[in-house]
């Protein structure tokens, strides 16, 4: 799906009380959504970083794939277009958070018009400025309090042959070898610590994921296609030194961006948009409850990532052992507490 964002920003004083509003469209100008919020004393740049990304946001609720940024903002469309350096250190992090959301989709443009064409989402930020507009979310060291977090304790498979021969193991469908299931075993008991109450186990259909989540008891089981792992094309089950022979330009390709797939495979931005729809699924299907998601090295380093507002580099850096489990929770109000990473201790 293809949208258009229109977002803008302003502050009566710059500083000075300041709010932001976007706008959502469809593909023929129908609307889908609007955005407001007040932000206290700050600048005009940091209002319209700020409506930016609430459309952005809104965007990614929306499901779309290919985003149409328009806003009357030089500043902003230049720097995110990547025409003009960031000088100042605190816009900085917005821009980071912006650029993050924008990975999500398949494509994102950004045009500059004039503030004329912009009137809706300047109408919403002259709104949430006289205070028509709940404030907007505010930043803190303690995890968000509205409502029933929804907690998603996530498993990577136990070992299997292809774990311990490092090779590319996307959507061939190789079972646990005998140490992924004590592992499964292993993992299947500290999740049961970290969520005594477990009301569902999640699974991607490979055979690997759903030994793993037998492994949890006697819940049923729900298959989630968008859990499967990366299509890796021509590169299943090779080892890295085997499509390093081979294909060594693909591969320095499908390093350096994750909109490139392997020969014949998905990106990892294809896998994240299906990652996406199915977290707001778990979200809307079980808010305030506690539940397991098994899955693959791709999906979860990807749902990672997301949750920790984090860049590509991310992914490249971030290692995850068999077995290991991720603990996440997240509110009705778009919160979200990474609890914890990868851990193994259980394993030893």
């Amino acid at each position: 799906m293809r949208v258009t964002v229109e977002a803008d920003g302003g502050s009566r004083g710059n500083p000075g009380p300041a709010g932001y509003g976007a706008v959502v469209r469809d593909e023929h100008g129908g609307l889908l959504a609007e955005r407001l919020g007040a932000l206290g004393v700050t600048t005009n740049n940091v209002a319209e970083y700020s409506g930016l990304i609430a459309g952005l946001k809104a965007a990614r609720e929306l499901g779309a794939d290919e985003v149409d940024v328009r806003m009357d903002s030089k500043l902003v469309i230049e720097q995110m277009a990547g025409r003009w350096q960031i000088k100042h250190p605190g816009l900085r992090p917005l821009a980071d958070e912006a650029k993050a959301l924008a990975l999500g989709f398949a494509l994102v443009r950004y045009s500059w018009i004039p503030r004329e064409q912009n009137k809706d989402a300047d109408r919403l930020a002259n709104a949430a400025m006289d205070g028509k507009a709940e404030p907007a979310e505010k930043r803190s060291w303690s995890p968000p309090s509205t409502g029933s977090p929804l907690r998603m304790v996530i498993i990577r498979h136990g070992e299997t042959p292809y774990t311990a021969e490092k090779r590319y193991s996307g959507r061939g469908d190789i079972s646990l070898a005998p140490i992924g299931q004590e592992q499964a075993a292993k993992a299947a008991r500290r999740a049961l610590e970290v969520a005594p109450n477990l009301a569902a186990i999640v699974s991607s259909p490979l055979k690997r994921c759903l030994e793993t989540a037998s492994a949890l008891g006697d819940l049923p089981i729900h298959v989630e296609d968008d859990l499967i792992e990366c299509d890796f094309g021509e590169w299943e089950g090779l080892t890295y030194g085997e499509v390093r022979e081979r294909y060594a330009a693909e591969q320095d390709r499908w390093l350096a961006s994750t909109a490139v797939p392997p020969p014949g495979g998905e990106s990892f931005q294809q896998v994240a948009m299906r990652v996406r729809r199915v977290v707001r699924r778990l979200q809307d299907r079980f808010e305030g409850q506690e539940i397991a998601v098994v899955s693959h090295v791709t999906p979860i380093k990807l749902l990672l990532r997301d949750a920790l507002a984090a860049g590509d580099s991310f992914l490249f850096r971030m290692y995850l052992d068999p077995a290991g489990i991720s603990l996440v929770d997240s509110w009705p109000d778009g919160g979200v507490a990474v609890r914890s990473v990868n851990e193994t201790g259980h394993l030893s």
